[in-house]
């Protein structure tokens, strides 16, 4: 039996019971759909993740005041001990190694922003000039914040474009003064519109040099100090010199958590691998319920279809070909199926990637490929029961209608 005489065969025994074969596409369908939306938004929370981490550079090492503990019996992380406070001459220390590239300090407070009577609460965030390079960040007019000593305080600032157009509306804000609380300060730049970066909001961010952030809220402790490493090799060095160059200046306590991109990055993975793979395996529920309504389906048409069987058998098909009848067409039920299914998934990924546009939630190929090699794989499994049953009756049972 040839090959297209098999697929033309399969193809009329589809044809002749279309309530029957419908009723299997869309079983099949609903099943792929489920796994392509669902394995596509693990995916897209996975990249979304890495994007907003990758936005700050591939060789960034971060300094936060406070040990990492494991306490009270439960894998749960603590900052606490005696802890000193970050300092920018701790900051400035840090400046010292040959993997370096650049070091920023930073300190976060919140408070008004004004001009005339627009008023507004912002995040201000207090740090240096080396902030733009290592957050990759660009500038929509103006400049950054200047290359000065950084315990001075300057009255400039670099105000985020949503705080913009709060305050400025269509009008130029550089060059003009804002209040940010007590004091007044010249818009000096304004950020491109990155969305957020880290938990920072580039729309709706102040940014102010460190000396004027510390004197603004009355503080000498920074809330943490980024480095960015010259080259990813150059990571574990920079960080054991922070790790060192702080203990040393703390008298000999290591009262800080230095963490890095790369460690932050293969956590989220491992999360998101298994949220990606517990969804996978939710929707491949809805595959397993299409393969037995497939064999069910297909045993009650091996039940109608005896006669079909026999005259096959008395023809001279051999129980192999029989098998490989049925086998195929639940193959092509699968596989139209499948199909059907992955123009579903793409559609509606496609939608809500629209609803939802920081979320690009377009399935890879690697899930549309494995949701159809899935759905026949099933499709296959499930029909084999039937096939084998098929192969099995007496031809002259089957002819008499038994």
């Amino acid at each position: 039996m040839r090959a297209v005489d098999v697929l033309r065969f399969s193809f009329h025994a589809i044809a002749r019971v279309p309530a029957r074969a419908g009723l299997i596409l869309l079983a099949m369908a609903i099943g792929v759909a489920a796994v392509v939306l669902l394995t596509g938004f693990g995916e897209a929370a996975r990249r979304f993740v890495m994007d907003e981490f990758s936005a700050l550079g591939t060789h960034l090492v971060i300094v936060l005041p406070g040990k990492a503990e494991t306490t009270g019996g439960t894998l749960t992380a603590s900052y606490g001990g005696t802890t000193r406070d970050l300092t920018v001459d701790d900051a400035a220390a840090l400046k010292q190694h040959y993997g370096v590239v650049a070091v920023a300090p930073l300190v976060v407070g919140a408070t008004s922003v004004q001009r005339g009577s627009l008023v507004r609460d912002a995040p201000i965030f207090g740090t240096t000039t080396e902030m733009l390079s290592l957050h990759r960040w660009r500038l929509d007019a103006g400049q950054f914040l200047p290359d000065i000593p950084w315990t001075r305080a300057t009255s400039v600032c670099v105000i985020g474009a949503g705080i913009k157009a709060e305050l400025f509306g269509d009008t130029q804000a550089v060059g003009r003064w804002v209040r940010i609380g007590d004091s007044r300060f010249r818009v000096i730049g304004v950020l491109e519109s990155h969305g957020r970066s880290m938990g920072i909001d580039t729309q709706e961010t102040v940014l102010v040099p460190v000396g004027s952030a510390m004197q603004l809220f009355n503080t000498d402790s920074l809330f943490r100090i980024l480095i960015e490493a010259s080259t990813r090799e150059s990571i574990p060095s920079v960080k054991a010199f922070a790790r060192a160059t702080i203990m040393a200046r703390h008298r000999g306590e290591e009262d800080i958590t230095v963490i890095t991109q790369d460690a932050v990055l293969d956590t989220f993975d491992e999360i998101f691998d298994m949220l990606t793979l517990s969804v996978a395996g939710i929707a491949g529920i809805s595959l397993a319920v299409a393969g037995i309504l497939i064999m069910n389906v297909m045993l009650v048409a091996v039940a109608q279809r005896t006669n079909e069987v026999g005259v096959l058998k008395a023809v001279g098909a051999t129980p192999g070909q029989i098998v490989l009848l049925f086998l195929t067409e639940a193959a092509l039920l699968s596989i139209l199926g499948a199909l059907f299914g992955l123009a579903i998934g793409v559609i509606g990924g496609w939608g809500l990637t629209h609803v939802y546009p920081t979320l690009n939630m377009l399935p890879p190929v690697w899930v549309m490929v494995s949701g159809i090699g899935v759905a026949v794989s099933t499709g296959m499994v499930f029909g084999i029961l039937p096939a084998r049953r098929a192969a099995r009756l007496d031809p002259i049972l089957a002819l008499a209608r038994h």
